[in-house]
């Protein structure tokens, strides 16, 4: 059960965090977006505030924001529909109502004639018993149609995706792997504000109780400046020079409070990696300055973007195989081996995978960001925008391809972890 809830706040916070991206800017694009959804396939929960429905589905395998325009809009309005309008106080209509007209006996019944809800945003039609006046009913933005019960918001030119100029766009696409990147620092600097950042100095850090180095008399924040009269300048240097004496008796000078003293250390011996070497239970000096943790927060996702995208460019010239990828499945599993070490370890695997969801995202491939990105790339030098149709089916396409490599990965992970 740990590890089931760790995996769902884990993958529910990194999908979250991404669609985020996409809604904010949006919004702050004046983009119309109808739904802010975590999952695929059937509503589990769901509420509306302002104008966008939040929903939670049953499968947790990605997210999406439905912004207007990029579907289908609201129906058209042809010549003969009957309609009923409702108006609000400035009497624009803001009810269009398609069927069921009897359960709102006080709208207006007319016969369209004529209906833009796109750009002029108004209605022409006949009343219903005269049909002689043809009247011009003006639509208010924000008005909704109504059919079998169900409230659907209109959605003029100016509030479509494809109404914004093409760097709005972009950073609505954009924006959805940046938030992935910024949420591992915001992860790592949380590490490392509770538990330090390793500083390459050669002083001591905590001490264990069952180690050489608190028996012989070190202490927390002894500065080493020599071992067996080797001298040394950073933490590396001390861990080496600790290591290559298993079980010898072995003189530290440090410097302490002043002071300079020499303190024999006899390093116990374990075994690494099929070599014997020398500890003294005696952890890295750290700190916690807020500069620390800042830089500390931008290394690490450096860092772990550098390592990814290595791993991606082996398996492009085949140094690494498909059959190493790892699913829904396998990131279950790996969690739950994580989530054995600790909570921090838990929230350094977390901003692994959200830099690893920020970089697939922008990979050029049809149906992820990165497609659509370059799709917008393309627009840019051509100074128009690739036909709708065309970047649909390449986007259906490429869709259906990751669904199939997800099903062979996902397969893949079921055979190593449980057949």
């Amino acid at each position: 059960m740990q590890t089931v809830i760790s995996f769902v706040i884990i993958f529910g916070a990194l999908v979250f965090f991404h669609e985020l991206g996409h809604l904010v800017f949006a919004k702050r694009a004046g983009i119309l977006c109808r739904e802010f959804a975590i999952g695929f396939g059937p509503k589990v929960l769901a509420f509306k505030k302002n104008e966008t429905v939040y929903t939670i589905r049953l499968l947790p395998i990605g997210g999406f924001v439905r912004m207007a325009g990029e579907d289908p809009e609201t129906v058209e309005l042809k010549p003969g529909y009957r309609v009923g309008l409702q108006f609000n106080s400035a009497g624009l209509v803001d009810k269009i109502i398609l069927n069921n007209k009897d359960r709102y006996p006080d709208c207006k019944v007319i016969e369209v004639e004529n209906a833009d809800m796109e750009r002029e945003l108004f209605i022409k039609g006949y009343e219903d018993g005269n049909d002689e006046v043809l009247q011009t009913f003006r639509i208010d933005e924000h008005a909704v149609t109504i059919e079998d019960g169900v409230s659907t918001q209109i959605a003029p030119y100016h509030r479509q995706f494809a109404s914004k100029t093409l760097g709005q766009r972009t950073m609505a696409i954009f924006a959805g792997p940046m938030m992935n990147f910024l949420l591992a620092i915001v992860l790592f600097m949380i590490i490392a504000a509770f538990q330090g950042v390793v500083v390459d100095e050669p002083r001591l850090g905590e001490l264990t109780t069952d180690g050489a180095a608190l028996s012989s008399g070190l202490k927390k924040g002894d500065v080493v400046q020599s071992i067996e009269g080797e001298e040394v300048s950073s933490w590396m240097d001390v861990q080496q020079s600790i290591q290559k004496h298993p079980g010898e008796e072995i003189s530290f000078v440090v410097e302490r409070d002043g002071e300079t003293l020499d303190i024999p250390v006899i390093p116990k011996e374990i075994e690494r990696e099929g070599k014997q070497i020398g500890v003294i239970g005696v952890y890295p000096p750290v700190e916690k300055s807020p500069v620390k943790v800042l830089t500390h927060g931008v290394t690490e996702t450096y860092f772990w973007t550098k390592q990814i995208i290595v791993m991606l460019g082996q398996l492009i010239t085949g140094q690494f195989s498909i059959d190493m990828l790892s699913g829904p499945v396998g990131i279950y599993v790996s969690t739950e081996e994580v989530a054995k070490s600790g909570f921090f370890y838990l929230m350094k695997w977390a901003a692994v995978l959200s830099i690893n969801l920020g970089i697939m995202n922008l990979l050029p491939i049809p149906a992820l960001d990165g497609g659509r990105l370059m799709f917008f790339a393309v627009e840019a030098v051509r100074g128009k925008p690739v036909d709708r149709q065309k970047e649909g089916m390449v986007h259906f396409i490429g869709f259906a391809l990751l669904m199939l490599l997800m099903l062979v990965v996902t397969w893949n992970d079921i055979q190593r972890f449980f057949l």
